[in-house]
This record gives structure tokens, sequence and C-alpha cells, in this order.
């Protein structure tokens, strides 16, 4: 039976069971010595590869130069908005219909009471700490594109008006995707620990994280492994408009 993947193409995190087979341990411990021995004797050093570090010194580069394009976007945005208000002679019945959709797009500031969650990746020499669970593999110490994914649908479930992941807003048109240990968002490059802010009534926000399947697996392996995990109740939160692009691309037919 194959195994269900997630919107980034990697498994799923499948949910914990106690060991039953000393044996199947045994083997998949000689697999993975077999697998290490392999690849060590290919010569090949993930850490000091030179085009390695080329293509992550390239990504690094490039975040930066898309978070400058953002900031020089968002106060171009901001005259432009500006001067349209001051001569295009609106009322104040539609500036205030204008103001309401642009909170429910997301590029305006949003204030209000709130709550963080952040996401951490284990400890790299994590152990079991539950009787009973398997030793952790690699995949299992790590945060994955489907936790983010978690906490951002149930947050919207439980009425979020805004949520901001890292220091971006998020629009109809975000999408977290995660690549490597990475977190790739609106053209800009994350590292964990992974923070996650929402607006919206905390009663409402924490009963949605709670009652979230994929988060009650994922508090599992924050159990089982150290996985981290904190939610930080908001008196007073302020999310920031965003300030990207809001063309649409699509692709196209290519023209014969």
């Amino acid at each position: 039976m194959s195994t269900p993947a997630d919107s980034s193409g990697r498994p799923a995190r499948p949910r914990l069971r106690p060991v039953r087979l000393l044996t199947l341990a045994v083997f998949a411990l000689a697999g993975l010595m077999f697998w290490l021995s392999f690849d060590t004797a290919r010569g090949t050093d993930l850490r000091s590869d030179d085009s390695m570090l080329r293509l992550s010194d390239l990504i690094q580069q490039r975040s930066q130069k898309n978070g400058a394009h953002d900031e020089r976007n968002a106060a171009l945005r901001s005259d432009v908005e500006g001067l349209t208000r001051r001569d295009n002679g609106t009322s104040r019945a539609e500036e205030a219909k204008l103001r309401a959709l642009e909170e429910q797009a997301g590029t305006e500031k949003l204030k209000g009471e709130g709550l963080s969650v952040t996401l951490t990746d284990a400890p790299p020499n994590a152990t079991a700490k539950i009787p009973g669970i398997p030793e952790p593999q690699p995949n299992d110490l790590v945060i994955h594109q489907q936790d983010l994914q978690a906490v951002v649908n149930a947050l919207w479930r439980g009425g979020a008006k805004g949520i901001e992941v890292m220091d971006q807003r998020l629009i109809s048109t975000s999408a977290v995707r995660c690549v490597g240990n990475t977190l790739i968002l609106q053209g800009r490059v994350y590292s964990p620990p992974y923070k996650i802010t929402a607006v919206g009534d905390r009663d409402a926000l924490n009963r949605a994280l709670t009652e979230a399947p994929a988060i009650q697996n994922y508090l599992q392996y924050v159990n089982a492994y150290g996985l981290g995990w904190k939610v930080d109740q908001r008196e007073a939160v302020t999310l920031p408009g965003y300030s990207g692009t809001v063309e649409l691309h699509y692709a196209q037919p290519a023209q014969p």
C-alpha cells in the first residue's frame, strides 16, 4: 500500500505506534548502516560540497532581494493609494467600503487580540521519550510543510481575521511551501523556528487548535521526540498589511 503524501510530495507524518517486533528494528538498523556506508564511500559531503553551498547562497541572496522589492513596492503602493484617494472624490461611505475590502484582502494593518504558535525542530540527537515508541528517524525530528499548513488551516477554521507567518501577512493566494528544512513563502526563505500569529477570538482560536486532528498527531511527536510547540496568548496584536504583488499569474497554452 502506498504511503499518503502531503502537497510537497513528502510522505505524510504517520501516527505513532509502539514497537511490536524487535526483528524489524534490527533489519532497519542494518539497512541504515549499509546506506550510510554507501553514501560515505561516494565521497559526497553535503555540508562542504561547493555546488550545494553555491545554491544555498543564491537562495539567500534572492530572498533578501525579494524582501527589498517588497518594501519598495509597499512604499510605492502607499503613495499611489494616497494620491488616488485625494483625487477621486469618493464619499465617506465609499471610503469606508473600500477600507473594509482592503482589510478583508489583507492589504491593510490589522489590530486585535489573538495568539502566536511557534514550531521548532527537535534536537538532532533526540531519542524516544516514551517507552515502547520507536527511535526517531531524521524526518521525525523536523517541521514539515504539513505541520505549518495544519496550524494555518486550524486558525482559519477558528475564525482568524488575519494570519501572519514569520513576517509575512497571508492573503488568499498565499501558499505555505517547504523545500528541505526551509520554508518558502511569497519569494522569501525562512528557517525554523517558525512563528504563526493570528488575530481573532482567542477562545475560538485555541479551541480550533485543540480539535484539529493533524495537530493532535503532531503533538504526539512533541511528546515522543521533543519537537517544539508553544502557544502564546496575545492581548494586543498588530499584523502588517500584505505588501507584495496582487496580480495573478497562471499557465497558458503554448502558441503553435
